[in-house]
């Protein structure tokens, strides 16, 4: 009767979950830095989109404050490190209440991503919005495409 309690996970339709969860651990690439090997349900989120002039990496953090995540590149590795404290009345005299569901992950976190090659760290900038982090990590100018006129005689 409770043997399969996975179909109340998410929404998606029964066994889809369980099936996505079995793919991820067949083909898992253990030690990998990169965002399609991350598993389900990390912290933070985060988006990844490339121009032809920069990379930006879009946080999803909601309930940290700027001070609260610490971003560093290093060797074409972008690191996100940080904390987030449990909210108030999740613990009682330093311990968990009982909970019958529990999805908000709190305590020390560290979400590592490759980058493609070019990125100019010198220039990088970050801003946070609402719990949401942007990171602007634009490319060095010698590997931006440059435009060649075509000239007439």
């Amino acid at each position: 009767m409770f043997g399969d309690l996975r179909r109340f996970d998410t929404g998606v339709t029964p066994g889809a979950d369980w099936f996505r969860q079995w793919l991820d651990e067949v083909f898992s690439e253990d030690g990998a830095a990169d965002i399609r090997s991350v598993p389900r349900g990390s912290f933070p989120m985060i988006n990844v989109g490339r121009t032809d002039d920069a990379v930006r990496v879009y946080v999803l953090a909601a309930g940290l404050a700027n001070d609260d995540l610490e971003i560093s590149v290093q060797d074409n590795v972008l690191t996100l490190r940080g904390r987030r404290d449990a909210l108030p009345g999740e613990r009682d005299e330093g311990r968990k209440r009982p909970c019958f569901r529990r999805e908000r992950f709190d305590g020390e976190f560290v979400r590592s991503i490759g980058l493609p090659e070019g990125i100019d760290v010198e220039r990088a900038e970050a801003r946070c919005h609402d719990g949401v982090f942007e990171i602007h990590l634009p490319k060095r100018e010698e590997l931006k495409p440059r435009r060649i006129e075509v000239q007439t005689h």
